[in-house]
């Protein structure tokens, strides 16, 4: 049975949820503040977690670092802040999806269920992925140019396996924010994929201002390039 981990102060959100998310077969912990939260974390095994940023004594934002300091396990953010601002810096610090609130219950389950699927699935693949130099090792999520380790963000990390799965194919924009992430179009956008291509860029090319690995192609998206 998998288990998720919701951090959440709010009672009759956290009553409502939690019998919907039972039905759907899962065991759930659930905890209110940030000290609650810390110590369920560090006793226990997560498939998923499910984080408010408001918290009594503290933010979803803290909790999320110090998760992705020792794990990978998805986290999604349940949240009021709709901030364009808020919801980069919840993708870019190491978030895989990112549920406003008011939100349908319906959408919130499927989004629970996609992204449980999607970690099944990745983790049944390969072990690894070598293209132009750069290596990803699949099972640690790490990244390698040349043989030493870079730093990515959650967010430039699944856009670089997205590029070097689909090697030398073109991905439109819409592909690409399909693919790897569900939030609301209107927050993570064409604009945002492009600073996310640009980060990575600085990260994994000789010169970023002359990409060879990730190519733009004009009018109809990027592709990975292993050709000269």
């Amino acid at each position: 049975m998998k288990r998720i981990f919701f951090v959440e102060d709010d009672l009759s959100l956290i009553n409502g949820l939690s019998f919907a998310i039972k039905k759907q077969g899962y065991e759930i912990v659930i905890a209110r503040t940030s000290l609650e939260a810390h110590d369920l974390w560090l006793n226990g095994k997560y498939d998923l977690v499910i984080l408010d940023v408001s918290l009594p004594d503290g933010s979803g934002y803290d909790i999320c670092k110090e998760i992705r300091k020792t794990s990978k396990v998805p986290i999604i953010f349940l949240t009021a802040a709709d901030e364009e601002t808020d919801i980069i810096m919840g993708l870019d610090m190491g978030g895989d999806d990112y549920i406003t609130k008011p939100f349908k219950l319906a959408v919130f389950l499927s989004r629970i269920n996609a992204l449980l699927r999607r970690c099944d699935n990745f983790n049944q693949a390969d072990t690894e992925l070598n293209s132009n130099g750069i290596q990803v090792q699949l099972l640690k999520r790490e990244v390698y140019k040349n043989g030493r380790q870079i730093d990515v963000t959650a967010g430039e990390y699944k856009l670089l396996c997205l590029f070097m799965e689909n090697a030398d194919m073109v991905l439109s924009p819409e592909q690409i924010l399909s693919k790897l992430w569900d939030c609301d179009e209107k927050y993570i956008d064409n604009n945002t994929l492009t600073v996310y291509i640009r980060r990575l860029r600085t990260k994994i090319e000789d010169n970023p201002g002359e990409p060879r690995k990730i190519v733009t192609i004009r009018r109809m998206g990027y592709k990975w390039n292993t050709g000269d």
